[in-house]
């Protein structure tokens, strides 16, 4: 299958809509949650370590990513990020904010 812009541009529309009923990022958030955000978190660096080794093979001499394959594997992490963060709210949890100094061992 081919990447093509089309894709990613689809991505970033549904990264907007989502993101319209979010709270704004002030701060870094934690990974968790609920079950379902857990998940969506893994599968979200499951997507970042492909991009890297995407990124990797991209730059070995004979290999060839396409630029629009790269963004998009780019784009899926951050819509997982925001599809988490999207399932923690329709399930009423509460995003867990990143406090720095906080060992976070309540």
């Amino acid at each position: 299958m081919k990447i093509i812009s089309s894709y990613v541009n689809n991505l970033e529309k549904e990264i907007d809509l989502l993101n319209k009923e979010l709270n704004p990022l002030k701060s870094f958030i934690l990974p968790g949650g609920t079950k379902i955000a857990a998940y969506l978190h893994v599968a979200r660096t499951i997507a970042r370590r492909c991009e890297r080794e995407m990124i990797e093979l991209n730059q070995t001499e004979g290999e060839s990513i396409s630029e629009e394959a790269i963004q998009y594997i780019n784009r899926l992490s951050d819509f997982l990020f925001v599809v988490a963060r999207y399932a923690n709210l329709k399930l009423n949890f509460d995003d867990i904010l990143w406090v720095p100094g906080n060992n976070y061992d309540k």
